[in-house]
């Protein structure tokens, strides 16, 4: 038997990663694996001869369980950008920063052509207040390349003691020199949902998926609800731009929150014995009040599964740009006292059936963010369907995943955000909508 522990995320926080409720799943052997055995046991020999041949004759004397991990983390990291080798530091950071505290520097990164990729600093991180951005291609650590590691060891650069400085150089779209950012360490502790009141409607920003998530949205619906008046509320924004994801049961739990039945996500593996479907309680915790959702390039994920499932369940409104589309599925195979796996092993199904691998979420209204001039052409991301090696999507297109991936720091500056108070105050009409100002959830006729 295998433990397993099945998690959505976009790529690797730095500090660790996030991962639900552990169970027992059999181990499947198909009759094509059998039939291939012979092949698979001679390449296998290849493998031991090349190892020995390395210990025997190589320069200086190799470390063997480091040619070991290399030649794991080797093999997972050529199926797809999301599967890969976690040794047991970086297992037992995994565990500590599901429960939303970690040390790091506070921004979720992939590896791309050989580099660092930002997917987005997380909100009142030390990345975050440095300048950070969604996009940036970092080159050095300290002044060592980034070209050549691999991404868990370069996020394993990245940490260290709180209050103790980093260097990092980074490649930004639009900008012809290298900028050069200091940043100091600090204790990551995720706040993942925060809230406001806007005027006479209920503000809510998910900045991940994590252990609080749920609770935090509980939370933030209550006290909204009470500061407001039920009178007075006219809906509610829901913002998961720059979210990259996390926890599937509480992507799950929050699309709960919004809906009384129906269908929320299904997961879809190699065998059909192997798809699982997630279904909404009766019940919600927002009642008849309208919804708008803000997603744009760094939604992803989590993000995703929530937008997705309101979209289709026409109980809100998507407005932004184009989701990142990462619509697969990571299971964390525990290895003992060796670490864990993550593998891809499933893709994610919106309750309408559509796969958003590559191509993700598409929005009602499209709204791009009105941007500084010095940031014009800077903020783009080219989502999961510009990552090397990725899952083909079934329903991926020339137009690919992926968009604008900026929030402006001060909500006046926000032309999305505006825009969907405008809906909910009844101030704008889009032609394709009816105004979402009364309490009739704000979806397309």
């Amino acid at each position: 038997m295998i433990r397993k522990a099945s998690l959505l995320l976009c790529g690797a926080l730095i500090g660790g990663a996030s991962v639900i409720a552990l169970s027992q799943m059999p181990v499947r052997v198909s009759g094509v694996a059998n039939a291939a055995a012979s092949d698979t046991y001679r390449q296998l020999n290849l493998f031991g001869d090349v190892f020995e041949r390395i210990r025997s004759d190589y320069v200086e004397v190799p470390d063997d369980a480091a040619l070991v991990e290399s030649a794991i983390n080797g093999m997972l990291s050529s199926l797809d950008p999301h599967s890969s080798y976690m040794s047991p530091k970086h297992f037992r950071d995994m565990q500590v920063q599901t429960r939303g505290e970690f040390g790091g520097l506070g921004i979720e990164v992939t590896m791309e052509d050989g580099l660092v990729k930002v997917v987005t600093p997380i909100d009142d991180t030390p990345a975050f207040k440095a300048g950070v951005m969604a996009g940036d291609l970092i080159t050095h650590l300290d002044g060592e390349q980034v070209q050549g590691l691999t991404l868990s060891e370069a996020v394993e650069k990245m940490r260290g003691p709180v209050n103790t400085d980093i260097e990092i150089v980074v490649r930004r779209e639009g900008v012809d020199e290298p900028i050069t950012i200091k940043i100091t360490r600090d204790t990551i502790r995720i706040r993942s949902v925060r809230n406001r009141v806007e005027g006479e409607v209920g503000y809510i920003r998910i900045t991940q998926f994590n252990e609080q998530t749920f609770d935090g949205l509980k939370d933030s619906i209550d006290t909204l609800t009470t500061e407001i008046g039920e009178d007075k509320l006219k809906g509610f924004i829901l913002d998961l731009r720059n979210n990259p994801g996390g926890l599937l049961d509480q992507a799950i739990a929050v699309s709960d929150a919004f809906l009384d039945r129906g269908e929320i996500v299904s997961t879809r593996g190699r065998n059909s014995d192997e798809t699982q479907r997630y279904n909404a309680r009766s019940g919600d915790l927002v009642g008849d009040y309208p919804v708008i959702v803000l997603i744009n390039g760094g939604s992803a994920s989590a993000s995703e599964i929530v937008a997705g499932a309101l979209q289709d369940h026409r109980r809100a409104t998507i407005l932004g740009t184009r989701s990142f589309g990462k619509g697969s599925v990571q299971t964390i195979v525990p290895l003992g006292a060796n670490g864990a796996i993550r593998l891809t092993t499933a893709r994610y199904f919106t309750p309408s059936g559509v796969s958003i691998q590559a191509k993700g979420i598409t929005p009602d209204i499209e709204a791009l963010q009105v941007l500084p001039e010095e940031l014009r052409g800077k903020v783009e991301t080219k989502g999961e369907a510009g990552l090397r090696g990725h899952l083909k999507g079934a329903e991926e297109d020339e137009q690919g995943s992926g968009s604008q991936a900026y929030v402006p720091p001060d909500p006046k500056d926000d032309s999305q955000l505006k825009l969907a108070l405008d809906l909910l105050n009844g101030v704008q009409a889009n032609s394709a909508f009816p105004p979402v100002g009364d309490k009739k959830a704000g979806v397309p006729n």
